[in-house]
């Protein structure tokens, strides 16, 4: 048996931290959304450690520090409506709701949108909703605050540009591999837009990403 609070603490001082992560909003939520509870069953003892754990249907909850400094690139505040794209476990969902208004978190396998639905559900998250779709090329005409894309795309994910309102702001990974950039891209005005590449990191594709086209000898 580990001792989840040292474990929990460890987490946090051994790999978020060192991640540049200090927004004090972020660090206070991690005791409180427990990252164990939203892990598959039997893999709660993993919850803590700096890795993936798998979910199936090729899809992994990112690292600890990932999660952690997405949420402080954000900076989301409590009236801000929230798009999510791919909601895996519902673990980044349930953080994301208690920094926000409203979360929109879609997610095209049903089985696993409906494992979050039951574990937001569970925690009594009543400003979640929580859909089985593909948001892989963008999510109807409604504008966010904040968008978030929990899986990597190969390029600029622009079908999300229109779904932003003027300062909101989206965070994808960009890039195939073994080279991926995590971006913050922030709607500046109608028409502009500032994009910054925060840091270098491999994670899973978002399924039916847009291709680029690639020259074939």
């Amino acid at each position: 048996m580990i001792n989840r609070e040292q474990a929990r603490f460890n987490m946090v001082e051994q790999q978020i931290r060192p991640w540049e992560v200090l927004d004090m909003r972020v660090l206070d939520l991690l005791p409180r959304v427990r990252r164990e509870q939203f892990v598959p069953p039997g893999a709660e003892a993993l919850a803590f450690m700096e890795l993936e754990i798998p979910l199936g249907h090729g899809v992994s909850m990112w690292q600890p520090k990932m999660e952690a400094r997405a949420l402080q690139e954000l900076h989301v505040e409590p009236d801000d409506k929230v798009l999510e794209v791919g909601t895996g476990s519902g673990y980044l969902t349930a953080l994301l709701s208690h920094l926000a208004a409203h979360v929109t978190s879609v997610e095209i396998e049903p089985e696993l949108s409906l494992q979050a639905a039951r574990k937001l559900t569970s925690h009594n998250l009543e400003n979640v909703s929580v859909v089985v779709g593909d948001a892989a090329n963008g999510w109807g005409s409604e504008q966010y605050d904040v968008i978030v894309l929990t899986g990597s795309v190969p390029m600029e994910p622009k079908a999300f540009l229109a779904n932003l309102k003027v300062g909101g702001r989206l965070f994808a990974v960009v890039g195939d591999e073994p080279v991926m950039h995590a971006r913050l891209i922030t709607r500046t005005g109608p028409e502009t837009f500032e994009h910054h590449t925060l840091f270098e990191i491999n994670i899973a594709p978002l399924q039916n990403a847009p291709q680029p086209e690639r020259f074939v000898f």
